[in-house]
């Protein structure tokens, strides 16, 4: 019988702590069928949608974008923490939990009016992934779907992001 996904997720209770079941991607990257398993369920979310980039959030989103953008012969636009691109940039900083945190895109990596696929591996509250549609928009372009390998249903990050087509290959009730 094939694997789901999920079959390739390790689960660990309470990390970071007590009451948290964290879930752990690294166990699909480690198994080359449940790292294609994940490519190609996010490849299939593509089919039929009109795009002209996919821009992925540093570092996972890094992992599962450049596959696709490969695959589907795409240019890779970087999302990166400040201070880690070398040319001029654009930057969004939004809230965090406990502080903030700041994002910036190259400003040559999105022409107005181009079509973006954002990619990452989890949605959680939404906060980063919204960060990163806003510098996509500041820069003129148009976010037309969000790609995730998980989603954290219980932290409601789609509802944030209601404006937004969202895909995710796992839905995990809770947090």
């Amino acid at each position: 019988m094939a694997k789901k996904l999920e079959d390739y997720v390790r689960t660990i209770p309470d990390f970071p702590e007590k009451g948290i079941m964290f879930r752990d991607i690294t166990t699909i990257l480690m198994d080359p069928d449940g790292f294609k398993l994940a490519i190609d369920s996010l490849q299939d979310a593509l089919k039929g949608i009109d795009f002209d980039v996919i821009a992925g959030t540093e570092s996972r989103g890094f992992i599962f974008g450049t596959p696709l953008a490969y695959n589907l012969h795409k240019p890779f636009a970087l999302i990166r923490k400040k201070g880690k691109l070398p040319a001029e940039t654009v930057s969004m900083t939004y809230d965090l939990e406990y502080g903030s945190a700041t994002i910036e895109m190259h400003k040559d990596s999105i022409k107005p009016g181009q079509k973006v696929v954002l990619v990452d591996d989890l949605i959680a509250t939404g906060g980063t992934i919204e960060a990163a549609a806003k510098l996509v928009e500041k820069l003129g372009g148009e976010v037309v779907k969000m790609l995730f390998v998980m989603e954290l249903e219980g932290l409601k990050g789609r509802e944030r992001l209601s404006q937004y087509d969202i895909y995710s290959a796992i839905k995990y009730p809770g947090k």
